[in-house]
């Protein structure tokens, strides 16, 4: 199996100057664990986790003020569709992380996460027929 397999292709695209309380209501809507940072001013790409906004409210900060730019992972490691599932689970368990932004073209195309994976390896159990 494929990144293109497991991937979401629901990508949620911010800019950096979104708070974090402003990112964390447009996760929540779209039902996703994290959003693309997109910086016009430096062409780049960066990733806003579910986990660094629980970790900058676990520091006290204010999530109204707080914006994604200062808490945007920019050294983003990035997937093709045509990496295995292998391929994408060994790069996330080497980098300690559990989401990689998938690219075609150097164009965001979707995410996947290590949850994404694990429903491709381990799909949910079928109900017994009647």
């Amino acid at each position: 199996m494929h990144v293109r397999d497991a991937m979401s292709s629901v990508v949620l695209t911010i800019g950096p100057a979104h708070t974090l309380r402003q990112a964390a209501r447009l996760m929540s809507a779209r039902r996703v664990g994290s959003a693309i940072v997109l910086d016009p001013d430096t062409s780049g790409l960066g990733i806003l986790t579910e986990r660094d906004i629980l970790n900058s409210l676990g520091a006290g900060q204010d999530p109204d003020h707080e914006t994604a730019h200062a808490h945007t992972t920019a050294d983003a490691v990035f997937a093709t569709p045509g990496w295995t599932l292998e391929e994408a689970a060994h790069t996330m368990s080497r980098g300690g992380f559990r989401h990689l932004i998938v690219l075609e073209a150097d164009a965001p195309v979707g995410v996947v996460s290590v949850r994404d994976i694990i429903r491709c390896w381990s799909p949910a159990p079928q109900p017994a027929p009647a």
